[in-house]
């Protein structure tokens, strides 16, 4: 997938999932979305530039797994609050367990 398409995929995904409706308007739902931006930044600062060297490969590929676990994480509180549950007991996944779910 190029740069660019994998750019416009982050930001479609991060508009459906910022949205109050699916967040809700907790604190830890903000905090969740804060770290998401924080590794789509240096995820995008490491993109930019110069060619990748193996430690920013390394480094991306961690950032994705961290953005998959947070997505997952946030898909849970969501699927907690639309079912009356309480959100604060959704608890991150294995990053092997997040990683084989389809988009």
């Amino acid at each position: 997938m190029s740069h660019a398409n994998y750019n416009d995929q982050l930001e479609r995904k991060d508009a459906r999932m910022t949205s109050p409706e699916t967040t809700g308007s907790d604190g830890r739902s903000r905090t969740i979305l804060a770290h998401v931006d924080e590794l789509v930044a240096e995820e995008h600062q490491l993109r930019s530039g110069a060619p990748v060297t193996a430690e920013q490969r390394s480094r991306l590929g961690q950032i994705e797994r961290d953005l998959d676990q947070c997505w997952d994480l946030l898909r849970q509180r969501r699927a907690r609050l639309s079912a009356g549950q309480d959100p604060d007991l959704a608890q991150p996944r294995p990053i092997a367990e997040v990683e084989s779910y389809l988009e």
